[in-house]
């Protein structure tokens, strides 16, 4: 790829220069490797990418899309899981009739599986060739944006790369459910209703979701006591990217260390139970920079 087109690249991103490094050592293979697996198929190429918040994960997915277009021609989507969250409404009803922590989005049992599951069906239908709306969720206001702002992409594409924190993991077993991990779940969930009624739900349709992709990624922190300063990261410049509104839901500090609670019990499952499971390992340090990458699973799940 053309260093110019590149630069160029990171720069509507708002990545350092730096960043090039990044791409050049760790992403451009992973590019090449996921070109050439779609060559095998003779439909679309689903990509799953796992990894704690503040990851990296929404950044990786874009280059791959980028490069993936430039040097190859292949058409790609971008999708999160963070985009098929449970309207306001509807969590608040989970949160009145199931368990009050259901009010707050991000675990399993929060997020509008059929819809996702609805779209990469209609993003990888190679019989007809549609217009598929892609669903956004406004994370300042906590809540799914109008359907007129949905974006929307003719299909079938040739790879879609469907990222987020939860993408991949397997449930618990039952007797891991009894013991609080951290505050939240000991004041919050004493009895584990909520615990479990998550569980429940990452059992069910979300591994059916799962089971279409076809090739994994994990970018693996080094701990979840990494994801609070990852998070605090992230919201300030979620907060530095848009007006914010009389409406809007930027966290402080206090909120977010309570909010990445709601993760860690999952977040820790992960980092210990996934590694040896994906197609393609990329394990990071506690600055965010990656510092290997292996294939534990390579070529197509």
């Amino acid at each position: 790829m053309d260093q110019n087109v590149l630069e160029a690249w990171l720069e509507r991103q708002d990545l350092p220069h730096s960043y090039l490094e990044t791409t050049r050592r760790w992403f451009a293979p992973l590019a090449d490797e996921i070109a050439e697996q779609q060559k095998r198929l003779s439909r679309p190429l689903i990509i799953g990418i796992n990894g704690c918040q503040g990851s990296g994960k929404t950044t990786l997915g874009e280059y791959l899309k980028f490069q993936l277009g430039e040097d190859f021609g292949l058409s790609v989507i971008c999708i999160s899981i963070d985009d098929f969250y449970l309207t306001r409404a509807q969590r608040q009803k989970l949160a009145e009739t199931v368990h009050p922590l259901l009010a707050t989005r991000g675990v399993p049992g929060s997020h509008d599986i059929p819809l996702a599951m609805k779209t990469l069906q209609q993003l990888v239908a190679t019989d007809s060739r549609q217009e598929v709306a892609i669903p956004r969720f406004d994370k300042a206001t906590d809540d799914r944006a109008d359907i007129s702002t949905w974006g929307k992409v003719a299909s079938p594409v040739d790879v879609v790369i469907f990222e987020g924190w939860c993408m991949g993991i397997t449930p618990q077993e039952e007797h891991q459910l009894g013991t609080a991990v951290n505050e939240l779940e000991l004041s919050e969930d004493p009895d584990a209703v909520w615990r479990h009624y998550v569980n429940r739900a990452l059992a069910g349709d979300y591994q059916s979701l799962f089971d279409h992709v076809d090739y994994w990624v994990m970018l693996k922190a080094p701990s979840f006591g990494c994801v609070y300063q990852w998070r605090l990261e992230q919201e300030k410049k979620l907060a530095k990217s848009r007006a914010l509104t009389d409406g809007s839901k930027i966290m402080d500090e206090q909120q977010i260390a309570r909010f990445i609670q709601h993760y860690q019990r999952l977040t820790e499952h992960a980092l210990e139970v996934m590694p040896s499971k994906v197609n393609c390992l990329l394990e990071m340090s506690k600055d965010r920079r990656i510092i290997s990458s292996t294939r534990p699973n390579g070529g197509l799940a």
